[in-house]
């Protein structure tokens, strides 16, 4: 079976979809790798590195002649169509929100595999792309809040005095908050986390911070794990309470997210007028609408002396580690999914191929997307 990774070409996107340890691993088991050539400058891998592992370098045409394409981000309506018609395609597809390229995988009869739909199971842990680049982003944040903070995250005595530590607020305990809470910890701040899954706060407490407690009557918690819509009734006690804590908070990260669906909205205009200047709101769920109403995506707002920050793919920035992490992802899927070249799971059956699969043989084939069309 012949695999193709593909240079990326999304604006700003610097991560690769396979790195030559990973090439050389599956190279071993089977599978001929060609890397489109330039694949891995944005990660400092160079053509050379890729050749030693036993990749063919290729020019975009010779994409055609691989039965899957590996690619970090989706592939636009012409990449697709320039691709083998029956091929495969891996990527984070964000299928959802670019609907306009189910034609293009129709006509091309793609089997267009969506990484970020891997459903949370204990046989697709080491396949979990999402984990794994959330944990950057949630590591990412605390450091470019603490680049903006004005002031010390950790306390000190000095002979000036002592300095207060920094009081960080982490919204959402799931991976990226778990790490933001994590980093904002070793960095000596003091910190409070919130999340609507009361699960969440042995995991935050086991990391050094105060769970910021509510009486929570509703599951709002789904079978994969993520968290659920709450009602509106919900929704006003929760502003209310963390209301509280974002006012005498240095620095809050925002990482809420619904699954498929736009972000919650957890911090509103009179929240942020309400906070100290200088203050620091990272929010990392800007790409879904952000959980501030003040978010404007990619861009840094200030308001009242108050910094917005919603960086745009802020694991692109950390491009090595991101491109490592995705490999690894992308190589247990692979030796996971096919066998001598032959796929080895049955799609009808296989729990991660049902969840993951958008089309099949062009045919569109996942639930989520057919609902996002209807």
């Amino acid at each position: 079976m012949k695999l193709a990774v593909a240079k990326e070409t999304s604006t700003g996107e610097k991560r690769v979809a396979l790195i030559p340890e990973s090439v050389k691993k599956l190279k071993a088991k089977g599978f001929t790798i060609l890397v489109e050539k330039g694949a891995g400058d944005g990660s400092f891998i160079t053509d050379a590195q890729f050749a030693e592992a036993g990749a063919e370098l290729c020019n975009a045409a010779d994409l055609a002649s691989a039965d899957a394409v590996l690619r970090v981000r989706p592939p636009t309506t012409q990449e697709i169509e320039s691709y083998k018609s029956g091929g495969w395609i891996f990527a984070t597809l964000d299928a959802i929100n670019r609907k306009e390229n189910l034609p293009a995988y129709a006509k091309m009869k793609t089997t267009a595999f969506a990484m970020e739909f891997i459903p949370r199971i204990t046989i697709a842990q080491s396949m979990d792309v999402l984990s794994s680049m959330a944990s950057i982003a949630g590591y990412r944040a605390v450091l470019m809040a603490s680049q903006e903070f004005n002031g010390f995250f950790p306390m000190l005595m000095t002979a000036a005095g002592t300095i207060s530590p920094a009081k960080a607020f982490v919204l959402g305990a799931g991976v990226a908050g778990l790490q933001a809470i994590a980093t904002a910890k070793r960095l000596g701040a003091v910190v409070e986390a919130f999340d609507v899954r009361a699960a969440a706060a042995e995991q935050v407490e086991s990391l050094g911070a105060k769970f910021v407690k509510m009486e929570i009557t509703e599951n709002l918690q789904d079978d994969q794990g993520y968290a659920k819509e709450a009602s509106p009734e919900f929704i006003a006690k929760q502003k209310e309470l963390l209301h509280k804590h974002i006012t005498k908070s240095d620095v809050v990260i925002t990482t809420a997210q619904i699954f498929g669906k736009k972000a919650p909205i957890l911090i509103e205009d009179y929240m942020v007028k309400s906070m100290k200047p200088g203050s620091i709101i990272v929010d990392l769920a800007s790409e879904t609408g952000g959980n501030c109403t003040l978010t404007k995506h990619g861009e840094t707002v200030e308001v009242g002396g108050v910094k917005i920050l919603a960086p745009a793919n802020i694991t692109s920035s950390m491009s090595s580690a991101a491109s490592r992490m995705l490999s690894k992802n992308m190589e247990n899927l692979l030796t996971y999914l096919f066998e001598n070249g032959a796929l080895a799971r049955d799609a009808s059956t296989d729990e991660i191929l049902k969840r993951s699969l958008i089309t099949r043989e062009g045919e569109l084939v996942s639930e989520i997307v057919k609902k996002a069309v209807n």
